[in-house]
């Protein structure tokens, strides 16, 4: 009996007969289970913890700045300009007595001093940051000294700095003329002097030659100019590269623009008014770089201003941005860093401005409670501080201040940057100049990004619908055993195989047959209804020839006539239509520029790649819709395609805007072939002939090449996290309209 019954229930007679086997199969079950989870806990835990290290990376770039300060101490003498060695442990300071005295920052203790022995009028630096100095005495000489630093690393003791002075352009002072007001520039070759006083304006310009027998230096002049200042000059102002000389007079807010590059002629450029009203002047310095100069008025504003070329090719200074000085006390110094647009407002009251001119950003403000400070330096380095107080108080402060070029405007706004004409959305993280202004602007980056993606999207979208709504739902089961799997292995070929096919191969050809890969456009969807019309009127033992659903492949012999009668035809359209060339017609007639490497041959490339991707996922959500309903719509007397139309996209609808999403995080993500098949040029255009370049392609292209913590680095990693947030914010929104397909279609 008992057999009887579990004869008659096979599961019985198998747990009665096997239960080690059915343990072990939920034992099985259960571990599959533990595996899924945690590889999927794995996986989310490793998106997150790539958000976190990126925004740890990025975070650092919108810490505010602070200064803090270290040591004060008196320091009773007339000093007319303070620099600061490297490692800011050792200072100098030129004094008007005709002393240099190097002292430690920290204490304010002499270490070694020399003398001139002479008086000094004014003291200037012939370049910021190489240590090369030039000083007017009372009797109209000009010295030229380099204040250098060696350093030694003793066994078993700590660092030395030996400070020492050395004379670049030889020990024998220059005569200019007696003056007030002095400005110098020099290079490895051509020195160029300036003086003012009550009368006018002296300038002297030097060559630099070596003795062949001893290397000795020395001096020659070459060219000379005097004359007539339109007011009394309290300050010179001269660019690196000696064309450029600004007389500002304090009490007027007047600045002198004069053009020196034809010395000995001398022209003046322009007369600016640099305040509103009777303000006066109160201070001026350059910024790094020598193409930009900053001035403090007594109306309470700092201006920035650079010239720049009219459409005749003549200079003039133009006023680029404004700032607001750190109080109502009258600024009495500016200071400048070495190496980039950071400068420092000190004024009567004690206070303490930092800005950075690029990015419009006014970083910090502190102050030193009773402290009128009147002048300073700043560590070539940028971490320290060195002020001056006009009780002749020494204030020594530490600067944190690492990334003052990033500003929200900076990194999405236009800029005026030197130079340029107009404001614009720049990127340019390095040149081969030192003085180089960063620009970091995410917005053409951005831009390309989402134009690639257009493109390639523009391109692949339709394919791969059209295509996987005929394969799943129109073609025969043995010609869709052979065609999914060709376009899904398409998958697997590497992008930079694409790149370089796409680079070196298809947009030379592009170029070379740009009106017949035009008429391409046009012919090929033509081509195929047309074929399908002659077919249907083919004759009837010719059409039942070919098997069942096969038809669609005879679809490649039009396809490929209308692409070779598109490329014959593009030679002679060209000669005939477009002068032999039609880049050079875009370009000239209708001002449209064409780059070899262009979005056309992004599109076309990247469009390739997602082609898969998006016909796979779309293929398979069409065909895993229910025979049922299918049938059901059928027997009710619908069409084919209104079965289609009204019930399989509907149905499938969830899985094809999920393919659409991932080709387009795919499209977004691509780095490899916009970065072999595009010109790679940041610029925001949407001509289609135009190159771009995206975040991804940047990131590959500058992350080898930058500094590890730098303000470069950390916008790399900004930009990726730009990407990250982008792409997270479109899957979900996908997910969320994906959710609501399926709720609304479910039912069917």
């Amino acid at each position: 009996m008992n057999n009887s019954h579990a004869a008659d229930h096979p599961a019985e007679l198998f747990t009665a007969a096997k239960p080690g086997l059915l343990r072990w199969r939920y034992a099985k079950d259960r571990m599959a289970t533990v595996g899924v989870t945690i590889g999927g806990l794995s996986v989310i835990l490793a998106v997150v913890l790539i958000f976190f290290y990126l925004l740890w990376v990025v975070l650092p770039l919108f810490k505010p700045a602070s200064m803090e300060v270290e040591h004060e101490y008196p320091a009773r003498d007339e000093t007319l300009l303070y620099a600061v060695e490297e490692q800011a442990e050792l200072a100098l300071r030129v004094q008007r007595d005709g002393s240099l005295d190097f002292f430690d920052l920290d204490s304010g203790q002499s270490r070694l001093r020399r003398e001139l022995g002479v008086p000094l009028v004014a003291v200037t630096e012939l370049d910021a940051g190489a240590g090369r100095l030039a000083a007017l005495d009372v009797n109209g000489q000009v010295h030229l000294i380099r204040h250098r630093y060696r350093l030694d690393y003793p066994e078993g003791e700590a660092r030395t700095i030996t400070p020492r002075l050395t004379y670049p352009f030889g020990d024998v002072p220059i005569t200019v003329g007696k003056g007030q007001q002095l400005a110098a520039r020099g290079d490895e070759n051509t020195l160029t002097l300036a003086v003012a006083d009550r009368r006018g304006l002296s300038l002297r310009r030097l060559e630099k030659s070596t003795s062949f027998l001893d290397d000795s230096v020395s001096l020659e002049s070459f060219a000379e100019a005097s004359l007539q200042a339109p007011r009394v000059l309290d300050q010179l102002l001269m660019d690196p590269l000696q064309q450029w000389l600004y007389g500002i007079n304090y009490a007027s807010g007047q600045l002198f623009y004069y053009d020196i590059r034809r010395l000995p002629e001398v022209q003046l450029l322009q007369t600016v008014e640099l305040t509103v009203g009777s303000a006066p002047v109160t201070a001026a310095t350059m910024l790094a770089g020598g193409i930009s100069l900053v001035t403090a008025g007594g109306d309470g504003r700092l201006q920035q201003w650079f010239p720049l070329r009219d459409p005749q090719g003549n200079y003039t200074l133009h006023q680029i941005r404004g700032f607001a000085a750190p109080s109502a006390s009258p600024v009495t110094a500016l200071l400048a860093e070495h190496n980039r647009r950071t400068f420092i407002a000190l004024d009567a009251a004690g206070h303490i401005g930092v800005y950075y001119a690029t990015s419009e950003r006014e970083v910090l403000t502190r102050s030193i409670a009773g402290a009128e400070l009147v002048g300073g330096t700043i560590a070539p380095r940028a971490d320290h501080l060195l002020l001056a107080d006009a009780d002749g108080g020494i204030h020594v402060a530490r600067l944190h201040n690492e990334h003052p070029e990033v500003s929200w405007k900076a990194l999405w706004g236009k800029i005026w940057y030197e130079s340029y004409p107009e404001p614009d959305h720049v990127w340019q993280s390095s040149s081969a100049s030192s003085d180089h202004e960063p620009k970091f602007s995410l917005a053409p980056l951005s831009f390309g990004t989402l134009k690639a993606a257009f493109y390639a999207m523009l391109f692949a979208i339709p394919l791969a619908i059209a295509g996987a709504i005929y394969t799943a739902y129109f073609m025969s089961a043995q010609m869709r055993q052979m065609v999914k799997p060709t376009i899904e292995i398409m998958e697997a070929l590497p992008t930079v195989i694409l790149g370089f096919l796409a680079g070196l191969w298809l947009a030379p050809f592009i170029e070379n047959f740009l009106p017949g890969t035009l008429l391409l456009i046009l012919l090929v969807p033509f081509s195929m209804p047309l074929g399908g019309w002659l077919w249907s009127r083919a004759p009837a033992g010719l059409r039942y020839a070919v098997p069942d659903g096969w038809e669609p492949a005879l679809l490649i012999v039009p396809v490929l006539i209308a692409c070779a009668i598109a490329l014959l035809l593009s030679q002679p359209v060209e000669a005939a239509l477009f002068g032999g060339s039609m880049p050079h017609w875009l370009d000239t007639q209708m001002g449209i520029s064409y780059d070899q490497r262009n979005s056309l041959v992004v599109g076309l490339a990247m469009g390739f790649a997602v082609i898969p991707t998006i016909f796979s996922i779309t293929e398979d959500a069409i065909f895993s819709v229910p025979k049922h309903l299918t049938q059901g719509s059928l027997a009710l007397g619908a069409s084919r395609w209104q079965t289609l139309v009204r019930v399989v996209l509907p149905t499938a609808s969830p899985g094809m805007f999920s393919g659409l999403m991932i080709g387009l995080g795919r499209a977004v993500g691509e780095t490899m072939i916009v970065l072999m098949a595009t010109g790679n040029t940041p610029i925001m255009d949407m001509n289609i002939f135009e190159g771009f370049r995206t975040l991804s392609a940047n990131i590959a292209v500058e992350m080898p090449e930058s500094e590890v913590g730098s303000t470069h680095y950390r916008i790399l990693f900004l930009a990726g996290l730009v990407l990250f947030m982008f792409t997270f914010v479109v899957n979900t929104l996908a997910e969320i309209v994906r959710q609501r397909l399926r709720g609304k279609y479910s039912s069917l």
